[in-house]
């Protein structure tokens, strides 16, 4: 099917799809959501009240690696097999991901990501998430369908995912383009002040979106990077504040036909935590020492 290969799917494809009956054990939806703390939103609770028919909740923490002390860090494979068995997800299910983010698209990159590192490419984003999906008139439900339990096997691909070392070599040696989408730095009481660190691009993961809160077009995707100063022929890393809207940049490259830019998974949080001042660039008070 051509729609298993696609990054992005339409909201009147999923639409179809739900009212013929086609989700099941070869395509499974998965609503990501996930809310910065100072937004005060419960997504468990939401999906509770209300989500697409056959939608199964992905809970981007849970399926975390719990031990690293930080946000969001990847899970081991074996861990992200077994939580996607959960969901009914196997190696030859389509998986169709979106969030209920007032943006249209925060978090489901993210997940989008994590599957495809994970090895599984057949993996789309619903192209305006529920914001595009309630504007045109997908059905909603609170019934709660728990999907058979299956077996998933991931293969980490580990040179898609980068280390704070790694971060700190291209910081001297500039030798690949990193982005960093910065607005969505929230302090969040983590004793972590906005910020970046130095020789980055700064590119709103906003700007990859129209006002509807779908993705733009090609035409318009790649003039967003060039107008940023990046080059898609080079090699390019992206970063943000625990690794989630980092993805989009992700996602944008791939509909242009670069599919390898690579995340800083520990992102801002971790380098925050470990690096000296002075490669903390940040317009609030300057790093306690």
């Amino acid at each position: 099917m051509a729609a298993q290969t696609r990054a992005v799917v339409s909201t009147q494809w999923l639409i179809n799809a739900v009212r013929t009956n086609q989700v099941g054990p070869k395509l499974r939806v998965l609503d990501a959501s996930y809310h910065l703390p100072h937004m005060n939103r419960d997504p468990t609770a939401e999906f509770a009240q209300r989500h697409i028919p056959g939608a199964s909740f992905f809970d981007i923490d849970a399926c975390s690696d719990q031990n690293s002390g930080l946000d969001q860090m990847l899970p081991e494979p074996s861990s992200f097999s077994r939580y996607v068995g959960e969901l009914g997800v196997s190696n030859d299910t389509h998986v169709v991901v979106y969030d209920c983010s007032d943006f249209g698209s925060f978090s489901a990159p993210r997940v989008w990501w994590m599957f495809r590192v994970f090895g599984h490419s057949s993996v789309s984003v619903l192209d305006g998430g529920m914001r595009g999906w309630m504007a045109d008139g997908g059905p909603l439900t609170a019934e709660s369908s728990r999907p058979e339990r299956t077996d998933f096997r991931a293969t980490l691909n580990r040179s898609w995912v980068k280390t704070y070392e790694e971060i700190l070599e291209n910081i001297r040696t500039k030798r690949v383009q990193v982005v960093v989408l910065e607005n969505q730095l929230e302090p969040e009481g983590r004793n972590v002040l906005p910020g970046h660190f130095p020789g980055t691009i700064n590119m709103p993961f906003t700007s990859f979106l129209d006002d509807s809160g779908k993705l733009h077009g090609a035409e318009r995707l790649s003039e967003v990077f060039q107008e940023a100063g990046v080059d898609l022929q080079k090699p390019l890393w992206a970063t943000c504040g625990s690794g989630v809207t980092a993805c989009q940049v992700a996602l944008a490259a791939h509909l242009l036909g670069h599919p390898g830019v690579c995340i800083y998974d520990g992102s801002w949080y971790e380098f925050f935590k470990r690096a000296s001042p002075e490669y903390i660039i940040s317009e609030s008070e300057a790093k306690k020492v």
